[in-house]
């Protein structure tokens, strides 16, 4: 099967530039302007279209256990709603279970995936059991093609792991090659701060953002910096949400440090204010790290202009508004009585690439070039898949989103693809959408209507020594 796309305008993490693409068993084959249509068994003509990689979100949660329910997404819904707002591949969480290995966890994982994925996906595994035989597996990882672990500094009792675990996972994971990414809030703070407000019957959505404050962020991620500086370990810190947390980053990276940072779409949105309303509505936006006030959704921007950040992922954990009826399974109804019982987590795997067109590229905030860093090439480098995934060049996969910018869609639960009846964007008209999104040279999506199927996404095995960025 050839399939060439004619007369777009191709946008990469470096330049943009007029080409023609040649597909061949769903590897692009040769680019140039002026191609011959002879011998192609598709032509696409993609006149007045940007021709960009496909999204890679390198951080969600499908079908995960996860405070009394599950997130609401499985790998057949998350995976459709991702390519209907352009993403074709993602990096998954695998959760190790107490007295279980973590390659335990990425087979089950594994398990989720096959036989529903309809994007490429690779998979992080998160070590909770702090045993000495979790440290000593770190290396069994790569086996399972996996060369990513998170560790939790939050959620104690359930996934914390404490400060020594930490570093002895830095120094296993340098010397084989793999990276360690860290949940950078306190623990032991929150813990602490939310026994003292419900003692105090303090239970409205608002008191979440008392308990998982900028302060207890920052500084859990200064003490990551500091480890890195102690161990000279590579570390890739999740979903940074506050301007401290980021000014700590961006000082490990002026001391040459292996310190590298991701944030979220919802940060660049959404405030603290969203949380805290006097009715539940409030709930629909708790997640952990919440997002924190105007100064830090500025300091957001301002990071990911100045490469103090090097990704934009959306933590993707979504859980019915209105669950545990219609068939559908509990969600952020468990926690009416009190926000410590509201499951964290939102969606966005099907909004991250539009919004944060609209919001970064329309605006001004950052070009269209160091979008396709922050959205796809740069998660690719980082995670061991580039240049097959996050590039347009000869002998890459064609994962290609051919983007309108002229295009306008306003964003609605009433029309997105997400297994969940809300969305953080809800009423937001945005400025540019993916008008055909390819994964592998199969179109997945065209003009709004869905050709994709379950079962044909294919899971990416990744090596150890990724790029340092």
């Amino acid at each position: 099967m050839k399939t060439l796309i004619k007369n777009g305008t191709v946008v990469t993490a470096g330049e943009t530039f007029k080409s023609d693409l040649l597909i061949e068993e769903g590897v692009i084959t040769s680019m140039a302007q002026g191609m011959s249509e002879e011998g192609a068994d598709e032509v696409i003509d993609a006149a007045g279209l940007l021709v960009m990689p496909g999204g890679i979100d390198p951080h969600t949660h499908l079908d995960m256990p996860f405070g009394g329910t599950s997130s609401s997404d499985d790998f057949f819904t998350g995976h459709k709603a991702a390519a209907f707002g352009g993403t074709t591949c993602h990096i998954d969480f695998a959760i190790q279970q107490k007295g279980k290995t973590m390659v335990d966890a990425i087979q089950e994982w594994k398990k989720k995936a096959v036989g529903k994925a309809a994007v490429d996906y690779g998979f992080h595994v998160a070590l909770t059991d702090p045993v000495d035989s979790s440290i000593e597996e770190i290396p069994e990882l790569l086996k399972e093609g996996v060369s990513s672990l998170k560790i939790f500094m939050a959620y104690k009792g359930a996934f914390q792991v404490d400060d020594t675990t930490f570093l002895k996972a830095l120094k296993k994971s340098a010397e084989h090659g793999l990276t360690t990414m860290v949940h950078a809030e306190n623990g032991d703070a929150i813990a602490l701060l939310t026994e003292e407000l419900l003692a105090e019957g303090k239970n409205a959505m608002g008191y979440h953002n008392v308990a998982h404050s900028a302060a207890i962020e920052a500084e859990a991620t200064a003490r990551a910096v500091s480890f890195v500086e102690m161990t000279n370990a590579p570390l890739y810190i999740v979903h940074i949400a506050c301007e401290d947390g980021l000014e700590a980053v961006r000082k490990g990276r002026a001391k040459g440090l292996p310190v590298m940072g991701e944030t979220c779409v919802q940060y660049t949105h959404i405030t603290d204010d969203w949380i805290d309303t006097e009715d539940f509505e409030g709930a629909k936006y708790i997640c952990s790290p919440p997002p924190k006030g105007e100064d830090d959704k500025a300091a957001v921007w301002k990071a990911l202009r100045d490469g103090t950040v090097q990704t934009v992922a959306t933590d993707h954990c979504p859980f019915w508004f209105e669950g545990g009826k219609d068939g559908r399974i509990p969600g952020k109804e468990l926690g009416k009585e009190s926000w410590v019982k509201v499951p964290n987590g939102v969606p966005g795997i099907e909004d991250r690439f539009p919004v944060m067109w609209h919001l970064g590229v329309n605006s001004g905030k950052i070009s269209p070039n160091r979008f396709v860093e922050v959205t796809s090439t740069n998660a690719a480098k980082i995670f061991g898949m580039y240049p097959q995934k996050g590039s347009v060049s000869v002998g890459a996969h064609a994962d290609l989103v051919l983007f309108d910018p002229e295009m306008e869609h306003t964003i609605s639960a009433e029309t997105h693809h997400m297994n969940v009846d809300y969305n953080c964007y809800e009423g937001m008209t945005v400025k540019g959408w993916p008008k055909q999104v390819m994964v592998r040279g199969k179109t997945l999506v065209k003009d709004g209507e869905w050709l994709g199927e379950e079962g044909y996404g294919a899971f990416v095995s990744r090596d150890a020594d990724n790029e340092i960025l």
